[in-house]
Parts: C-alpha cells; structure tokens; sequence
C-alpha cells in the first residue's frame, strides 16, 4: 500500500483508539479522584453540547484551510486537553472542575477531527492509488478494530498503571496521530475549488454555514442518507446504552453486555473487510440493500430478547451488516459531497449523529419506564423501520453507481448567492 492510504489509515486507527480508550478510562478516572457518580455524568454532559456546536460551526474552518492542517491540529487539541490533567494532577491536584474544563476543550477537537479526517477523503483517492470501496472497507475494519481494542486496552492499562499514567498513554495516541498524519504530503489536504457550488470567496462565515446547511437540505441524497445514519445511531446507542444492560442485569448476567457489544465490533470487522475485497464489484444498489435489509434483520433479531444466544446472533449480524452499509455510505459520500463543502456538510452530519446518540439513550429511559424493556426494545427498533421506508423508496437512492445523477444532484444544491 502506498504512503498515502497508509499514513491516513494508520492515523485514522490510533485517533479511534485513543477516543475508544479514554471513553472508557476517563470516567473511571473520575470517578477514582472525585468519588462521586454524578461528577463522571457532569463531565460527560457538559462536553455534549460543546462537541455538537464546535462539529456545527467548525465546519466553516475546515472548508477554508488545508484539511490535512485541519486534522492535525484537531489532534493535538485532544492530546492536549487529555495530557493537561496528569500536569495539573502534579501541580495543583484534579477536581471535578478541570475535568469539566479539559473535557470541554477536549470536545473541540474531537467532532471537527472527525470532520477533517472524513473530508481528507477523497484526496486521499486521489492521490493514493487507492479505490474508494477499498478504502472505506479497511477503515469500517480498522474502525472495528478500534472498538476491540480499545476497552480490553483501558481496562488493562487502568489495572497495570495509574490513572495519570493511562491519561499520559490515551494524549500519547492522539499525538502520534497528528505526526502520522504530517506524512502526508502537504498538497494532499489541498481543498479543489471548482463548479458552481464553489461560493466560498467574499462571504463571511455565516453565509458560509447557511450554504452548507443548505446544499445538504436541498440533496434528497443527502437527506435521505443522513436520515438513515441518524436512525441507526438512535437505534445503537438506545439498545448497547440502556436497554441491553437492562435486559443482561434482568437476566442475572451483566457481563454479557461486552460480549455483545464484541459481536458488533467483529461482524463490522468482516463486514469492513469484505467491501474491501468485493465492494468494486456487482451493483452498488446491491450492496445497499444486502447492508439495509441486513441491518434490518439484525435488529429485530436482538429486539425479540428471545434468548442470549440470539441476542449474540443478531448482534454479529448487526455488525456485519453495519460494516457492508457503512462502506458503501462512505464511497458515495465521497463521490457525492461536494469537495469545497465537505466540512460545512459533513461537520453537520457528525454534529447530529453526536447529539442523536443521548437522544436514544433517553427515549429507551422513558420508554423502559413507561412501557417495559420489551415494548421499549420494539418501540426504538421501529425507528429503523422508518429509516428502511425510506431507504427503499427515496428516488435518489435507486441509482447508486459511480458517477449517477452527480450533475444533476449539483444542479440542484446550487447554492444562490443572492
């Protein structure tokens, strides 16, 4: 593989896995310094709104520089916050107070990275050598991977090391993704600036912004793609957040919960892994509909709780769907987004999916509270049935090849200057 792919894939992966282990080393560090349950739900809740504003508004930023620049810089202000702590550990001591802060800055850089990584993408085609269905499948494997890794890593590190010395590892990781990603040549983060849809000279930010918002609202492909995502992230975080912890704490056998979670992450690993061998061939509307109905099956398999093993059987189905689905999404985002508006779109795209994930964990509260953990599991999964209506009626969805209807989706997001 060529340096290109490499370096991107590579940073890519040590970015994920210093998020996936903080996730779970974070709050156990808190949790550690200051005693109090609430303290590690306060740190959780006050960085959600910042991530989501900084992943609406930061979008501009990233559609203005140099995207490599972008997510560099993203990466080193997660190191930073997370690297602060062990400082002020030695020199003052921690309290709930800095970790609100750090988490805060923190926050910064974590939707926005994402959103720079995401519009890197198709540079990265194009000057590596590489297919978009090859590239999107190994980072849906990597991806997986990460989400392996990354619990049985913090959970190691938290039992070998102490909390300071897990936080220096988890800023290390975010570090070493930044300097990977300066392998990259410099040109390829690049922004092309061609078309109609390029408005970006002589307009202040907001006018920016509102462009992007609305291209994005004005691409039934688009529209219709980002509902999908929104739904299964609603979906995901409602039944892995609440619902099946319930359902493992009712059966007398809570430690199932990671194993399912792990069932997921390997069906997303062989997913991942067949788009990338196989996802250049046979029709794109295929493949979308194998992920779709997939994606489908799994989550109604896991919403029955019929039984554990069944759980464990819908949860890899789930995965390997997610994987073929998430791919294939991905390719033709690339195709499909335009390039100069890559951050403004894709930045409210990560926003929303940032925000939809407590939305479902709230929802399945109230509906476990109201209705029982099985309505509750029917009730959250009828939600993907909605997506799957829609998935298989949108119009813009019936021709997914390469290249298909691409001028007649950007003659209808031009974007008026008046």
């Amino acid at each position: 593989m060529k340096l290109v792919p490499a370096a991107y894939l590579a940073s890519y992966l040590l970015s994920l896995l210093g998020n996936s282990i903080a996730s779970i080393a974070l709050p156990l560090i808190v949790l550690q310094v200051t005693g109090s349950v609430l303290g590690a739900g306060a740190v959780a809740a006050a960085t959600a709104i910042p991530a989501v504003l900084a992943g609406l508004l930061m979008g501009v930023v990233i559609d203005r520089i140099n995207r490599r620049t972008s997510s560099v810089v993203t990466d080193l202000i997660s190191a930073a916050a997370i690297a602060a702590l062990p400082v002020i550990d030695m020199t003052t001591g921690l309290n709930l107070g800095w970790f609100i802060l750090m988490g805060i800055i923190g926050s910064l850089g974590d939707v926005p990275g994402m959103t720079a990584r995401d519009a890197l993408l198709p540079a990265i085609v194009r000057h590596g050598g590489i297919t978009s269905e090859r590239l999107m499948g190994l980072r849906e494997t990597l991806g997986a991977l990460a989400l392996l890794a990354g619990p049985a890593a913090a959970g190691t590190l938290m039992t070998i090391f102490d909390g300071s010395t897990v936080l220096w590892i988890t800023a290390a990781t975010s570090l070493a993704a930044a300097l990977i990603t300066l392998l990259l040549p410099h040109r390829v983060g690049e922004i092309v600036r061609t078309g109609k849809l390029d408005t970006s000279e002589g307009r202040n930010s907001w006018a920016q912004l509102r462009d992007g918002w609305r291209v994005l609202l004005g691409s039934p492909f688009l529209v219709a793609t980002t509902i999908l995502s929104l739904a299964i992230v609603v979906v995901l975080a409602a039944l892995q957040g609440l619902i099946l912890p319930v359902y493992f704490t009712y059966e007398e056998q809570p430690g199932m919960l990671g194993f399912v979670l792990t069932a997921i992450a390997l069906g997303t690993l062989v997913g991942g892994t067949a788009y990338a061998v196989a996802g250049a061939r046979g029709r794109r509307r295929t493949w979308f509909l194998v992920g779709l109905l997939g994606t489908t099956l799994g989550l109604g398999i896991i919403a029955s709780l019929a039984a554990i093993w069944l759980v464990f059987t819908g949860a890899f189905v789930l995965g390997l769907a997610s994987g073929l689905f998430g791919s294939l999404i991905g390719v033709l985002m690339i195709e499909r987004i335009p390039e100069q508006m890559r951050g403004r779109i894709m930045g409210t795209q990560n926003a929303l999916m940032t925000a939809a994930a407590p939305l479902g964990i709230v929802a399945a509260a109230l509906l476990i509270e109201f209705t029982g953990m099985n309505a509750a599991a029917l009730a959250i999964c009828s939600v993907w049935l909605i997506a799957l209506v829609i998935g298989l009626a949108a119009q813009s969805l019936r021709n997914l090849e390469p290249g298909a209807a691409l001028a007649h989706e950007e003659e209808r997001v031009v974007v008026d200057d008046a």
